[in-house]
């Protein structure tokens, strides 16, 4: 009767008008299935055989674990009228979300030798580690890879429920007890790319393999194992090594030519909760928006719950502000800065002044001649940014092209310029890039500058009637000085869908990374190059958001008990805002000093993170209570909670009050802002901390009680803390920034605080 039932429920949708197909999620009321389905798969579908003749074929991925539904292809009167179900919470479109495009262990103080982890080494960490299975979504993994290497490693963990599945490029013996996963998931792109028929040939293999090169980056930045000898065609030469060496690594492809679609997001992440992962890791994001509609958000939900730690790239839309994707916070939101390496090159113009710049072109250079130098000239508007087509051969050939940065990749500009004869080319950032200089593996001589010297570079190639110049590299640099400094295209805050919550959590190395590559593409990622290496350098929030996974993993190997809150607290209030001169961290964008918004508590520092002495913990309860107070109805609760008998019965008054290593103090038409905190000793028993409190002159902070003493290990204690505005400050004051510092001879535990008067 109540299969009878359901499709009754349903039988309307068989007159409607076939159109053209999309996928849609589908959020079901899981408590609703009917007796007679023998599971909920049975249920979904029993309910698209009313709506469609072929059901196989429209169900796309029955979900359990990180969410309650499916996803199907549907034209969208199907998805219109299920949406009236009363079994249906919701129907969403299919997203697309983007990827966030050897010396960073030293950097980060990793190669210690002891003081790691309260009186053990290194070693000991690693052997710990051993046991931690990081699931990183992506672009899949190249297996062949060296830093997938397993010597040495032991038996893969008991707890591992995952496999290596086979593909006509892919035969599951290329995973190992180092890479002990690899499974793809491509029905959300199949269905997109094929235009409405999922089994229409899409262009690529459905494989784990990685043919992008930016998932094997990841993966071995987040565990790589060590591989000497490691560079990109002789650039940042020495060991190259992940953050932890001994974890474990399972590749899940969600990512393909077009982007990375919710569905298979969603797939990935349910997979890798069920198979056992400890860490997740998505270099990946779209734009902000409620946490029901965001299939990242919802997914993590459920790996929080299970004791998962996801750490997922910031964004690369900065330095514009409100710019930050995955901001939810159960996850850990990762923004880039540099490392204290750099690559120099040089351009030396006809007037004999050289302006500093940076590269990792590798070929034959220019030779110490100067050539000509032309910009912005030929027959098309397009010739400043070196657009395809731009160019005119007869004003370029054998010469040196100035082209802005913008608009088309960078690389992609050196490629217009080879094929139409040039023979290097100057880059030059404007005023969207400011300072900021991002090196790249080019196919020509090239090297980018900033845009203050890009602009005496323009001004010279206007003004000079025979403009010339040529251009030098200069390999690679360490110990370079101020850094690390927050990278330009580092997404920034103010968090947009809770401005309560303070995001980014932390910044980490993402500028120029060494890290493993796919063989199956050159360095530049273009079509045309045809250059082969096993390692490459790149940049972004999704270079960063791998040291993180890693420190994660290792932060759980020392504390396995430790949740994912705090381990997140661990990181974020051992965190520095100092560079290596002792000077607060500066803003590539514009040279200028950073603030939280930017770089959110500081660069992390995982030597103090293994012991920061309190954390900030937050349950799954607190975290519903969270969300019971951002004014989503039940429903839409329960689509990221999952549990039946949420009622909202208990609130926040405001969404800041949630247990959060950082505040984000929103007066609005308020002039008092009041939050209680709760911190517990994860430091040795009879521990007292006191309170350092810095603000703006705009706000009064005051703390009570402002010593707190800890008899016990995992005593919790509370403390509350008033922000007063100002008397007379006005509502459109800028934002300012502070700190509230619990401190002892052994630790500071410190909370970023950013005041805000209006929402921008």
């Amino acid at each position: 009767m109540a299969a009878m039932a359901s499709s009754t429920f349903f039988f309307f949708l068989l007159c409607l008008t076939v159109t053209a197909k999309k996928t849609y999620i589908v959020h079901m009321k899981h408590q609703d299935k009917p007796p007679s389905f023998e599971t909920h798969n049975d249920w979904y579908s029993s309910s698209l055989q009313s709506l469609t003749a072929t059901p196989a074929e429209s169900l796309l991925y029955s979900y359990n674990a990180a969410f309650n539904g499916f996803a199907a292809s549907l034209d969208p009167e199907q998805a219109e009228a299920l949406s009236k179900s009363d079994s249906v919470l919701g129907v969403y479109e299919d997203t697309v979300y983007n990827l966030h495009t050897t010396r960073t262990p030293q950097f980060l103080g990793l190669d210690a030798e002891s003081g790691l982890w309260a009186g053990h080494n290194t070693q000991q960490l690693e052997q710990a580690s051993r046991d931690v299975i990081i699931g990183v979504l992506d672009t899949g993994v190249w297996p062949e890879s060296k830093s997938f290497d397993d010597s040495g490693m032991p038996e893969v963990p008991a707890k591992w429920r995952g496999e290596c599945e086979s593909a006509p490029d892919f035969n599951p013996k290329f995973c190992n007890r180092k890479l002990i996963g690899a499974r793809s998931f491509s029905k959300g792109y199949r269905m997109a790319s094929g235009g409405g028929g999922i089994y229409k040939k899409p262009g690529e293999i459905q494989s784990p393999r990685d043919k992008d090169g930016h998932g094997t980056h990841t993966a071995s930045t987040a565990a790589g194992s060590h591989v000497a000898n490691a560079s990109l065609l002789g650039y940042a030469s020495g060991t190259a090594r992940g953050m932890a060496t001994h974890a474990r690594v399972a590749a899940y492809k969600v990512c393909w030519e077009t982007g990375c679609f919710g569905s298979d997001i969603l797939a990935g992440m349910e997979r890798a909760i069920e198979d056992g992962v400890d860490v997740l890791s998505l270099s990946l994001g779209g734009g902000s928006a409620p946490y029901f509609r965001d299939t990242i958000a919802i997914g993590a939900f459920t790996a929080m719950e299970k004791g998962i730690f996801v750490s997922c790239s910031a964004g690369n839309s900065g330095p514009t502000k409100a710019t930050l994707a995955n901001v939810a916070p159960w996850i850990m939101t990762v923004g880039a800065g540099t490392l204290d390496r750099d690559f120099p090159a040089y351009a030396v113009l006809g007037n004999k002044i050289r302006y500093n710049g940076v590269s990792l072109y590798s070929g034959r250079g220019m030779g110490k001649n100067p050539v000509g130098l032309v910009y912005s000239k030929g027959n098309s508007s397009g010739s400043n940014l070196c657009l395809t087509g731009s160019l005119d051969p007869a004003l370029v050939r054998g010469k040196v092209v100035l082209c802005d940065r913008g608009t088309t990749a960078r690389v992609e500009k050196g490629a217009v310029v080879r094929d139409a004869g040039g023979v290097g080319m100057i880059l030059a950032n404007t005023e969207a890039s400011g300072e900021e200089l991002v090196a790249d593996s080019h196919l020509l001589p090239a090297v980018a500058v900033g845009r203050k010297v890009g602009d005496l570079i323009r001004e010279y190639a206007r003004s000079e009637p025979n403009p010339t110049a040529a251009l030098v590299f200069g390999g690679t640099v360490l110990d370079i000085k101020p850094s690390p400094v927050v990278a330009a295209f580092s997404s920034r805050g103010p968090n947009m869908v809770t401005p309560q919550i303070l995001k980014p959590d932390v910044i980490g190395p993402g500028v120029n990374i060494l890290a493993a590559w796919s063989e199956a593409i050159g360095p530049t990622g273009l079509a045309k190059d045809s250059r082969k290496t096993m390692f490459n350098i790149m940049s972004g929030t999704s270079m960063s958001c791998p040291h993180i996974s890693g420190l994660a993993a290792l932060i759980k190997a020392a504390h396995p008990e430790w949740s994912p809150s705090a381990i997140k607290s661990a990181l974020m209030t051992t965190a520095y805002t100092q560079d290596n001169t002792n000077s607060t961290l500066r803003d590539a964008a514009d040279g200028s000093l950073s603030n939280p918004w930017a770089h959110g508590a500081g660069h992390v520092d995982p030597q103090k993170a293994l012991s920061p002495g309190l954390v900030y913990d937050i349950s799954t309860e607190e975290y519903i209570t969270f969300l019971c107070s951002l004014g989503y109805t039940v429903d839409h609760v329960k689509t990221i909670v999952k549990r039946p008998n949420i009622t909202c019965s208990t609130k926040f008054k405001d969404p800041g009050e949630l247990n959060y290593p950082s505040f984000s103090v929103l007066f609005g038409g308020k002039r008092v802002v009041r939050y209680t905190r709760e911190l517990t000793n994860v430091g040795p028993a009879r521990s007292i901390y006191k309170v350092t409190v810095n603000g703006p002159s705009t706000v009064g902070i005051s703390v009570r009680p402002k010593t707190l003493i800890f008899r016990s290990v995992g005593e919790k204690k509370r403390y509350t803390v008033t922000f007063v505005a100002k008397r007379g400050t006005s509502p459109m004051a800028k934002p300012e920034f502070g700190s509230i510092v619990w401190g002892n001879a052994q630790n500071q535990v410190k909370s970023p605080v950013s005041f805000s008067w209006s929402l921008m």
